[in-house]
């Protein structure tokens, strides 16, 4: 019904949502708290975009002359 890569991306993002959740569950300084969050949140972010790049095939499209 779902091709693979969306299941993939689906439980990616629920992964990280529960572990912002987790990082907003420990008690420590609000500072630390938001790098975390913030490091999460860029990484999630290149790799989705890597990874909707790479499925799209837009990555040879950007190469060409």
């Amino acid at each position: 019904m779902f091709p693979a890569f969306l299941i993939q991306v689906l439980v990616v993002l629920i992964v990280v949502g529960l572990a912002l959740w987790v990082v907003a569950q420990i008690p420590m300084d609000a500072t630390i708290a938001r790098v975390i969050r913030v490091v999460i949140i860029v990484l999630v972010a290149i790799w989705l975009i890597y990874a909707l790049l790479g499925v799209a095939g837009s990555a040879p499209l950007l190469l060409r002359r």
